[in-house]
């Protein structure tokens, strides 16, 4: 992609969406319907690969699910009880066709498909590695990594050839490998990218989130364990140990903003987990205000609850126009402060005269909230007050989002009080790391906060940022 025309982030970019379906007759038809629900997980490209039990066929396509499966002949052409889906959020540079999952790849060992959520942060060792040995790669993505290392495994048995090629892999990443006749599904051992299990009928699927489980009406089973690899196949279910970790690591910032609020992931509610979130933050903080207004739609949840415990009154302030892409591309900077206007409006019989209390999940780049902040004064409000319901963010991702670089991101070169001052609010509060882990229930694990931190608890490699911007693909 052209730097003049390269993608502004004002948000962490979100994961991917991976959807894994056996058993079922209509196998590509619940993977499609799968993939509508993480819609918001990737929007750059969609495919599904399904298997009759001889062959795999695959159709992928650039763009929203609607539609790369407009054509009502591409699901029909899928068929099979056994298939695999994908929805691709992809770095700069990276949005190729060529680039979207599953991909599906021929060698001794057969057909193989693949879909991918995450990013291995060694995998440019390794792909080096195997290009000194003879691998020609098709595609730009590190996911094509694994099934170069598969085939050359020297196991016997599929499942030990796939363990033994994750067990060089680090990095944070769920899996789902489709063969013609079995499924195979994969959390790293850090469990960081959500992963899990649900059931209809006599039919098995594995799913991002569990969204994805209740549109198909299949019931939720259980998460895949971090460290895990579970064979889904004629025989039922058998799991295998990939490695193990003391703690686990999953992404906080799952509950903060990428999940569906109606998802539940790392065994809690994500809309529990935004309430409480909401609720900490107005704990944190006394706030003097007439009304409280979410910045739509991933901070509704927690501004429902930062309101029920500040005890004042939510409303409607800002209405979001769903109809711009997240790729929407700002040229130049008045574009990119005028595309605010284009997804936000103000509801000013709302706003005028009243001391507004602002709930946003995240401040990336700050450059959104200021311009949102500027229309809410213009409804007529006499107070803004901005609240986050997160700690400032101050180091990228090296595990599947894609944030700005470190020198982009306003919290890490600006005081709070300078970054109030460049929104043009009154007032302004970050919830603190504290208040965002007693949020969680302590029981379910431990949690990745290397983006609010800069302590990142798996591996990366000295010069990832290098070869992942510039050579391959980071964040699927």
């Amino acid at each position: 992609m052209n730097k003049k025309n390269k993608r502004i982030l004002d948000k962490p970019e979100s994961n991917c969406g991976i959807v894994g379906v056996y058993g079922d007759p209509e196998a590509a038809h619940s993977s499609y319907l799968a993939l509508y629900a993480l819609q918001h997980r990737g929007q750059e490209s969609s495919g599904i690969a399904a298997s009759d039990g001889k062959q795999i066929r695959r159709h992928t396509g650039q763009g929203l699910v609607a539609d790369v499966y407009a054509n009502p002949n591409v699901l029909s052409y899928l068929q099979g009880p056994i298939a695999i889906g994908h929805n691709r959020y992809s770095t700069t540079g990276s949005t190729h066709l060529v680039n979207a999952q599953p991909l599906l790849l021929t060698g001794k060992d057969g057909v193989l498909a693949i879909s991918h959520n995450g990013n291995f942060t060694n995998s440019g060792t390794l792909r080096h590695e195997l290009e000194d040995k003879g691998s020609i790669f098709q595609t730009t993505t590190d996911t094509e990594v694994v099934a170069h290392l598969i085939a050359r495994s020297k196991e016997k048995e599929f499942s030990a050839k796939i363990i033994d090629a994750l067990r060089q892999i680090t990095g944070a990443y769920s899996l789902l490998l489709m063969t013609t006749d079995c499924i195979y599904a994969i959390r790293d051992p850090h469990g960081v990218r959500p992963l899990c299990l649900g059931k209809k009928d006599n039919a098995w699927f594995v799913v991002s989130e569990t969204c994805a489980l209740d549109i198909i009406h299949a019931e939720y089973v259980r998460d895949i364990e971090p460290g895990e690899l579970l064979e889904i196949s004629k025989d039922g279910l058998k799991s295998y140990v990939i490695g193990k970790q003391d703690c686990q690591h999953a992404c906080i910032f799952e509950y903060i903003y990428f999940a569906r609020p109606d998802s539940k992931i790392f065994n809690e509610n994500v809309d529990k987990v935004r309430r409480k979130l909401g609720k900490n933050l107005a704990l944190e903080c006394e706030t003097d205000g007439d009304i409280v207004i979410s910045v739509p739609d991933s901070s509704n949840t927690a501004a429902v609850g930062f309101s029920r415990r500040s005890n004042i009154k939510f409303d409607l302030g800002l209405i979001r126009n769903h109809y711009i892409g997240r790729t929407f591309i700002h040229p130049q900077q008045n574009m990119r402060d005028f595309s605010v206007r284009i997804k936000f409006n103000t509801v000013n019989g709302i706003l005028n005269g009243r001391k507004v209390v602002v709930v946003e999940d995240s401040i990336v780049r700050g450059t959104t909230l200021k311009q949102l902040v500027k229309l809410i004064r213009q409804a007529g409000a006499v107070e803004v007050h901005v609240r986050v319901s997160s700690p400032p963010i101050i180091s990228p991702c090296y595990y599947g989002m894609d944030f700005p670089s470190k020198k982009e991101l306003i919290a890490n070169n600006r005081s709070v009080d300078e970054i109030c001052k460049f929104l043009g609010c009154d007032s302004l509060h970050y919830l603190s790391l504290e208040g965002l882990l007693n949020s969680v229930e302590p029981g379910n694990g431990g949690f990745c906060t290397a983006c609010f931190t800069g302590e990142y608890p798996i591996p990366v490699e000295q010069k990832i940022g290098k070869f992942q911007h510039e050579k391959e693909d980071k964040s699927r």
